[in-house]
C-alpha cells in the first residue's frame, strides 16, 4: 500500500515558535505544551508514503488550477505560479501511520492568497477537493481547514525544493490535519457545496482527519 524511503533528518532538539523570525507564520499546534498527538511517535526523518508513486511531472507541462465555487476560476503554469508572493509557515507534520515530524518550515503560496487571486469564495462553498497529478488521486477537506492561516501550497521544505518523492514540485500543506490531507503532486483544488470523499476516504479513512482527535478511520 505504501512505499517508504527515509531521507531527511532533524536534530534531537525541537525548534520552538519563539525562536523564529517574525515573518514566519506559526501553526497554532506548535504552541501546545505537548506537540505529539495521541497515538503518534516522533520521527527525526521524513518517511516517503503515497498510494502509487510519483507521476513524473515536467515543469514545462506543470499547471495548477482553482475551480468550482470561486468567482474567477484560475489556472497557472510554473512560471506564473512562481511569480506569486510566498509565505513561510512553521508547522508540525502528523502522518496517520503514527509518526510525527516536528518543526518543519514550509514556503509557498498561502491558500488565502490563492482564493483572493480567484476572486474570492462563493457563498455556497463549504468543502474542497484537492486533486493530484498521480493517477486521479484526491482528498477532501472542509473549506475552513483549507483556508486556515497556516495552510499553503508549498514549493520549499526547510529551505530546499520539495523532492518528487515528497510531492514536488508543489504539494498542499494543511498542518492541522493528518498528512494525507496535504495532497502531494497537487494539480487542482475544487471548491464545493457538499463534501465528497477522496481516494483514501473511499477506502476507509476519516472524512476529516484531525490528529488530536485521532480521526484516522471511519466517519
Amino acid at each position: 500500500m505504501f512505499g517508504m524511503d527515509q531521507t531527511k533528518t532533524q536534530d534531537d532538539r525541537v525548534l520552538l515558535p519563539e525562536e523564529l523570525p517574525p515573518d514566519v507564520i506559526v501553526s497554532p499546534d506548535t504552541r501546545r505544551g505537548q506537540r505529539i498527538p495521541p497515538g503518534q511517535s516522533r520521527t527525526k526523518k521524513w518517511p516517503v508514503l503515497d498510494a502509487g508513486g510519483p507521476p513524473g511531472i515536467e515543469l514545462n507541462q506543470w499547471h495548477f488550477a482553482i475551480e468550482g465555487l470561486v468567482r474567477e476560476p484560475r489556472q497557472w503554469d510554473w512560471e506564473q505560479f512562481q511569480a506569486i508572493p510566498k509565505v513561510k509557515v512553521f508547522a508540525d507534520f502528523h502522518c496517520v501511520t503514527r509518526w510525527s515530524r516536528l518543526g518543519n518550515v514550509w514556503e509557498g503560496v498561502s491558500t488565502r492568497k490563492l482564493m483572493d487571486l480567484a476572486g474570492g469564495v462563493l457563498p455556497d462553498a463549504k468543502f474542497v477537493l484537492a486533486r493530484g497529478f498521480d493517477f486521479g488521486w484526491s482528498t477532501n477537506l472542509p473549506l475552513s481547514d483549507f483556508l486556515a492561516e497556516d495552510a499553503l501550497v508549498a514549493v520549499l521544505h526547510d529551505g530546499e525544493p520539495i523532492s518528487e518523492d515528497h510531492g514536488g514540485p508543489v504539494r498542499l500543506i494543511v498542518p492541522q490535519l493528518y498528512a494525507w490531507k496535504s495532497a502531494k503532486w497537487l494539480e487542482s483544488v475544487e471548491l464545493m457545496a457538499s463534501d465528497k470523499a477522496g481516494f483514501w476516504e473511499r477506502n476507509g479513512y476519516h472524512m476529516h482527519g484531525d490528529p488530536w482527535k485521532e480521526e484516522r478511520f471511519g466517519e
